[in-house]
Parts: structure tokens; sequence; C-alpha cells
């Protein structure tokens, strides 16, 4: 007898709202002059710096991506999100993270790539949470590491 599972659903309203916290958050930790390649990077503690760097600029959307850097981790333990914001409504989502290039809004269960079914709501709600940390712990750097 098999189990019938429930077909997951995103929650449209929780996904808005976090979008829009991201957007303010990045909005005050962003480069001032968000040109293409403009950079700004913040120290989080000790050997512990992340960096924004803006990818792409355009009238509506701006598309940055938040990297983190240790010297203690290898590479391929080194977070990167790409974020796209969206100035017209005022919310950022995450568009790629780490080795998933484009985040789909929800994964059939069990999948090949072992996503989760609600993959881009966690991933939105972890950079809220980096977000929300680097504000309150980090300072900003004015040398690039």
């Amino acid at each position: 007898m098999g189990l019938a599972l429930k077909k997951y659903v995103p929650d449209l309203r929780a996904m808005q709202r976090t979008c829009e916290v991201n957007y303010m958050t990045l909005m005050r930790l962003l480069p001032r002059e968000r040109e293409l390649g403009s950079v700004r990077s913040y120290a989080v503690g000790e050997g512990l710096h992340f960096q924004l760097t803006v990818l792409e600029e355009s009238r509506f959307t701006t598309r940055v991506a938040l990297t983190q850097h240790n010297p203690e981790l290898p590479e391929w333990l080194q977070s990167k999100i790409e974020i796209r914001l969206y100035h017209d409504v005022r919310m950022a989502e995450v568009c790629a993270a780490q080795q998933i290039s484009r985040l789909k809004p929800r994964y059939d269960y069990p999948n090949t790539q072992m996503h989760q079914p609600d993959e881009k709501a966690q991933v939105n709600l972890f950079l809220a949470d980096w977000l929300n940390f680097c504000l309150r712990h980090g300072s900003y750097l004015a040398k690039v590491f």
C-alpha cells in the first residue's frame, strides 16, 4: 500500500514578505553607486568576510552576487548567492545559489538532484538570515579582500 504524497504548494505571501525584507536589507548593504562591477566588502568576525558585487544593472532590476570569503575554508565551501533586486516592487529574490544555476519555485520529490520541494523558499530564508547577520555584525571594509 503506497502513501500518497501531498504536492508542495509555495506560500506566496510568506515568500513575498521574505523578498521584501531581503530587498530592504540589501539596499542598506549595497554600494551607494550601483554601477556594473561596483563592490562593497564587509568583515564579519575574525577571518570571515563577505562581498556584494553588482553584476548587472538596468532601469528596474539589479543583479548582485553575495560571496563569502574565509581563507581557512576551501573554495568549494565558500558560499555564493546571486540575487535579483526588482526596484519597481521593492523585492529581492535568490536566482542562483551554490551549484544551482536557476532555482525553480518547487521541485517534485524525490528528484535526482535531491532538491527539497521548497528549495527556493529555503534559500531565500537563508539569505534573509545571512543578510540580517551581516547587517548586525558586519563592518564595512574600505579594502576589497
